[in-house]
């Protein structure tokens, strides 16, 4: 397997955990849902509903870090790294990475590791209520999240390293885009003829394009 067949591999491992976890927000929305009826209208509010929708919306939100990742989706101040060359970019961040992103996400892996096997030994429940339920197993998420993120970011650190080599930043792991919305709607669109649909469906692709390589530096290899 080459290189880029690596990068690839742990993309679609972020991708695929990212897209798992993320279906527990309908979970989380049924649970809101139902608890809002049953406070407001049945009048029998649950006692632990706080915590439970805390523990799922902080395993959601971490466990989809790697993913957003893997897709170049943090935010980034880049007014100035825009405007800079491939190689540029790559140096700059295979600098941040070692130095900030590795300490402080192994920092993150052991302490998280500590903190929930802690909490195991002595069977932790949540203080917010009375007979809070058990929150061991989410503080388990912590260590988890970070290993994921982890495994993603050395296959941002090997992308810094072929753009150093070559000039250019190596492709990631396509995932479902705005593009592909937009195509899907208008080719079902009984108002939009064939032409127009093509014209709007090219100019599409080619902000989206734009705003990619804007953020990878691919405009400016020269």
């Amino acid at each position: 397997m080459n290189v880029q067949g690596v990068l690839h591999t742990i993309d679609g491992i972020s991708t695929w955990i990212g897209k798992a976890f993320a279906w527990l927000m309908i979970l989380l929305m049924t649970m809101v849902c139902v608890e809002v009826f049953k406070r407001y209208i049945l009048n029998a509010p649950t006692a632990w509903i706080f915590d439970a929708e805390n523990m799922l919306y902080g395993t959601c939100f971490m466990m989809c870090g790697a993913y957003t990742l893997a897709q170049n989706a943090h935010v980034r101040g880049d007014f100035l790294y825009s405007s800079m060359r491939p190689r540029t970019q790559a140096g700059l961040d295979l600098v941040l990475y070692i130095v900030f992103f590795i300490p402080g996400i192994a920092a993150l892996i052991y302490s998280g590791w500590v903190f929930a096997v802690e909490s195991w030994t002595i069977n932790e429940h949540s203080n917010v209520t009375a007979n809070g339920p058990p929150v061991w197993q989410f503080k388990f998420m912590i260590p988890l999240a970070g290993a994921m993120v982890m495994l993603q970011g050395i296959a941002e650190i090997m992308r810094c390293v072929v753009c150093l080599q070559t000039g250019a930043w190596p492709s990631r792991l396509k995932d479902v885009a705005e593009t592909d919305v937009i195509e899907e709607q208008l080719a079902h669109s009984e108002y939009v003829d064939e032409e127009s649909r093509k014209i709007a469906i090219e100019r599409a692709k080619q902000i989206d394009e734009v705003a990619r390589q804007r953020g990878m530096g691919g405009d400016l290899q020269k």
